[in-house]
């Protein structure tokens, strides 16, 4: 072989593996697959489709949600820390992921080992609310009620041990009251067991209840946030409302699975953290009666490792079994 012809081979394999090199650096180079561990309706669901949205705008590669619903997140959950940390599987969850890690004896994943931290996306208050035929009208009327029928009013959550359970839990403890919960495989469903009166009551995230709340087929008592909801402004807050000290605001947020790859960390932080500047985004959130609540990666860590110790004080407080 002439010397031509070896510098010519090695000239065409340089190029292939810089092209490659190139491929491999550029993010996304294809669709990109989110997981919502939960069922289609709820806040999960809803910010994950409108910053997909955006993404692929911004991208111009599709991101694609895909509903995985089960054991309160732990399906979903699961299938995100097995996949591979590429940035084409990532995954919008709720504070629920956090309360997971004490609602069941053993996880197929590590909580805080196996996924990565991205962005805090939106905030989760939630409203007690009521089946109007339930005779109460505010949270004093509630509690007397559940005090006089002990065992008997029904609540419905997100699954056990999931953040609406949580919830609903700690207002039973702090009020002294004695309530039979229903789990449900999401937010949306348990909505419909009140509308339907197969539960009588829930702590449901005020923006999957909303359009039930304005319909006039659930009664808003009271908002689990410290502070009044702007969605429902003449709502009290459970705390000013007759149990001082209250105060339960979950969240939303993105994760990938851990050790991301960096050319997809460092993209999908400048896109998201640009996206939720973007006074638009908070825009399109709030038309869907979610209530935007941001934080950078550090700000959601720190929020994570946070809410971890206090979700382990919760269950050991309330006693809830581990599944």
């Amino acid at each position: 072989m002439t010397a031509s012809r070896v510098l010519s081979i090695l000239f065409v394999s340089c190029l292939a593996y810089a092209g490659l090199a190139l491929a491999q650096s550029v993010y996304p180079a294809k669709p990109v697959r989110v997981v919502v561990p939960f069922t289609p309706g709820g806040t999960n669901d809803i910010v994950a489709r409108v910053l997909t949205r955006e993404l692929s705008d911004a991208t111009g590669q599709q991101f694609v949600v895909d509903n995985r619903p089960g054991a309160s997140g732990v399906v979903g959950a699961d299938i995100v820390a097995k996949a591979a940390p590429d940035g084409y599987t990532l995954m919008v969850h709720s504070v629920s992921h956090i309360a997971n890690a004490f609602a069941y004896k053993k996880l197929p994943y590590d909580t805080l080992k196996d996924f990565e931290p991205l962005a805090l996306l939106a905030g989760q208050p939630g409203a007690l609310i009521v089946h109007p035929s339930l005779p109460v009208k505010t949270l004093k009327d509630f509690i007397g009620l559940a005090r006089a029928r002990p065992g008997e009013i029904t609540y419905a959550s997100n699954g056990e041990g999931g953040s609406l359970h949580v919830q609903m839990a700690v207002l039973a403890a702090m009020a002294n009251l004695k309530l039979v919960h229903v789990p449900y495989k999401g937010g949306a469903p348990a909505l419909l067991s009140i509308v339907s009166g197969e539960t009588q009551s829930g702590t449901i995230t005020i923006g999957v209840a909303l359009s039930q709340i304005r319909a006039g087929r659930v009664r808003p008592i009271a908002v689990t946030a410290a502070r009044r909801s702007n969605l429902l402004p003449e709502v009290p807050t459970i705390a000013e409302a007759g149990v001082p000290g209250y105060d339960m605001n979950p969240w939303t947020g993105l994760f990938a699975p851990a050790g991301l790859a960096k050319a997809a960390s460092e993209r999908l932080l400048t896109e998201v953290n640009r996206i939720l500047r973007r006074p638009e985004f908070s825009k399109l959130l709030a038309e869907q009666a979610v209530e935007p609540w941001f934080g950078t990666q550090e700000e959601f860590i720190a929020r994570i490792r946070v809410d971890h110790e206090r979700y382990e004080k919760f269950f050991k407080l309330l006693n809830i079994p581990a599944s």
